[in-house]
Order: C-alpha cells, then structure tokens, then sequence
C-alpha cells in the first residue's frame, strides 16, 4: 500500500488559513495511507494539552516534531526520513515547500518515489529576494511537482525556476466546504444578536492586519453612508491591528457604524457571513510585494454563502472572484472604488443576488473539496 508523508509546519491545531487548507485535505485522503508529521503548536502544558486533544481525534497518524518551528535542519531531516522508513512512505508532500522541500534530496536517497511540494503566497516573496530565490529554485529542481494557488503565485513562483521545473507546476488551491458555507446559515441570528436586523450590512472576514483592507473599508464608510444612511460594517476577526482599527473608526467618525466581534470560533462563521448583505475585503499589497494575498479563500467563502464579493487586487485575490460576474476587483487601498462598488451593491438587491447566485454555482463547479483532493491523490 502506498503512503504518503505530509511533512509541515502549518497544522491545527495552530490556527490560520494555511492549517486549514491542509488539514482539510488530509481528512480527503484515505487515513491509513498518510502519516502526518507537523511542529509542535506550543510549548507548556496548555499547548501540549491542545495538540494531543486535537491529534487523539485524528483518524490518520500525526507525529510531532519536539519543536514550535520545523525547519530543514540535519536533525529535523533525519528525524523525517525515519518516519518515511517506519511507515513505509513512498511519497512525501510538504504542506509548504519553502523552506521544507530543502529536505527532499535527503527523503529521494531514503526511497521516496514520489516529492511534491505545496506553494502558498509567501513563495511568490522569496521570489523576489536573491538568496531566497536561489533555494526555491534548488526545492523545484529536487521535487517532482510544485502546486501553486492561481496565475499570480504561478508566474512569481516559476520565474525563479528551472524551465523544466516551472513546466511541471500543478494548480492545487484550497477548496470550500460548500455544505458548511451556504445560504441560510444562520445570519438572522448573528444580525438580530447584534442588533443589525433590518439594516443593510457590509461584512468581512479576515484577520486584522493591514494587507487585509478593514482600515479602507472604514475609511469608506462615511461615503457609504451617504447613501446608505443605515449601513453597518461588521468585522470578523481577531489581530494585531485591531486597535488602529478601532481609533480609526472613532476618529473617522463612523464608530456607531462598525461592529468589531473579535475572534469567532470557525464554526460560527457561515453565520457570519450570512449575517452580510455583501462581503468586502479590499486587500492590497504592502512592502514592495512581499506583503501580498495569496489566493483569498474569504471571497469563495462568501460566494458559497451566496454573497456578492467586493476584493483588493492584492496577488492572487482576483482570481478568487469573477470580476462581474461574483462581485467586483478594485484597486486595493481605494476609498472611492471601495465605496462605489459597495453603494453599488446595496442599492441594487436584483444585482446582489444575481451575483451571489452566481458565486454559489462556481464554487460548487470549481472550489470543491473534493475535486481538489482528487487532483492531490493523481500528483501523489
């Protein structure tokens, strides 16, 4: 029986959208045919409680490493080819190739047949810097296949490779779970707790940092409100610039008109999207590239709740929506293109659901799960 190694740094219980991403293919694979080898979330007694809570419920094998940080050390990559021996692994897949595809010509002497490696968005920056380009380029010569989320990551990530490397690239980005975020999910409840029933709601979900675009969005919200008198903003999440975002609404003025809930449990959070009229989230890119979105799953997310989705042009957001058809791209940090298409929207129930309708059909055709864990299986 073939098995395969998933050897990663990006695991639950660690939160983020990575994690997920990975362990939700994980669980689409056959559990007696992958071994899952993932850093330690944290240290201390709380933390190890946490992650063998979360391992016990596991159907397929998950060992740790005795580390918050996996890196291609010669400890860490002994450590791995052990485990491929031990459980007979013939392939392995690296939730994120940089830097762990580093481990792979190690892994190919042990007896891996088969070595693919995952790219995410923070491969389309190592792209740009010299040194880190030169072992990315080093991880695509020694791996069979690296997957990228869409065209943007593809053609930074494959401009620091081999021709012959960049040649065997394979789409694989994280799916949506269309039975768990769909209409109907529960947004009546979320509106009416929060006292938004009957008021027209902009909604976005994301961690708070500034790539995302919360602070555009408020910054918009007075022009929105010229028009939409009753429009409430509501943002979901938890981070680091959640205070900045609070002393810009104030000194905006429009702090009646921003919800903050704070983090939210991920199974509370079809709800929340549903508790949204149209979703928005006008990322942009920051540090001269190196700040950038890689794929944006909230916009399908939204789409399977059937929201319409305004996005930022941030790296590969847009191709997380059909500009026109799902919702709107504008440039990302944009006040006023925020705040047109956003009017847009609001003024037009007709429109808004016709794109969310929209949104809901491509997700169920494109972003299943289960289709995207199809194509892992044939790469493994």
């Amino acid at each position: 029986m073939r098995k395969t190694l998933l050897v990663t740094n990006d695991f639950p219980p660690r939160p983020g959208g990575i994690q997920a991403f990975l362990h939700n293919m994980a669980l689409r694979l056959d559990p007696e045919r992958i071994v899952v080898h993932a850093s330690t979330w944290k240290r201390g007694h709380e933390g190890a409680e946490a992650t063998a809570a979360f391992d016990a419920e596991q159907p397929f094998t998950v060992v740790r490493a005795p580390t918050t940080m996996l890196l291609p050390t010669p400890a860490a990559t002994r450590r791995a080819v052990r485990l491929l021996r031990e459980h007979d692994c013939t392939a392995v897949w690296f939730g994120a190739a940089a830097p762990l595809g580093l481990m792979a010509p190690a892994l190919r002497r042990a007896g891996a047949e088969r070595l693919i490696g995952t790219t995410h968005g923070h491969e389309a920056g190592w792209a740009q810097l010299p040194a880190a380009r030169r072992l990315l380029r080093r991880i695509g010569e020694s791996t069979d296949t690296l997957t990228y989320l869409g065209e943007y990551t593809r053609s930074r990530i494959a401009a620091a490779l081999t021709p012959e490397a960049a040649a065997r690239m394979v789409q694989l980005p994280p799916g949506v779970d269309e039975q768990t975020f769909h209409p109907g999910s529960g947004g009546a409840e979320v509106r009416a707790r929060l006292g938004l029933t009957d008021r027209p709601v902009v909604v976005c979900v994301s961690r708070l940092v500034p790539r995302k675009g919360q602070d555009t969005l408020i910054l918009a919200l007075p022009r929105i409100l010229a028009r939409q008198p009753d429009t409430a903003l509501l943002v979901v999440g938890g981070g680091p610039y959640e205070k900045e975002l609070h002393r810009l609404a104030a000194e905006t003025g429009v702090s009646r008109s921003v919800v903050f809930t704070g983090a939210v449990p991920w199974s509370s959070l079809p709800a929340h999207y549903g508790a949204g009229d149209v979703f928005a989230m006008p990322s942009r890119t920051r540090r001269g590239g190196l700040d950038v979105e890689g794929l944006g799953i909230v916009y399908l997310e939204a789409s399977a709740t059937g929201l319409p989705v305004v996005a930022g042009d941030s790296g590969g957001a847009p191709d997380a929506v059909l500009d026109g058809e799902t919702g709107w791209v504008v440039r990302g940090g944009s006040v006023e293109e925020t705040a047109d298409r956003v009017v847009a929207l609001l003024e037009d129930p007709a429109l808004r659901r016709r794109m969310g309708e929209r949104g809901r059909r491509w997700v169920e055709e494109k972003w299943r799960w289960d289709l995207l864990a199809g194509r892992l299986e044939e790469l493994l």
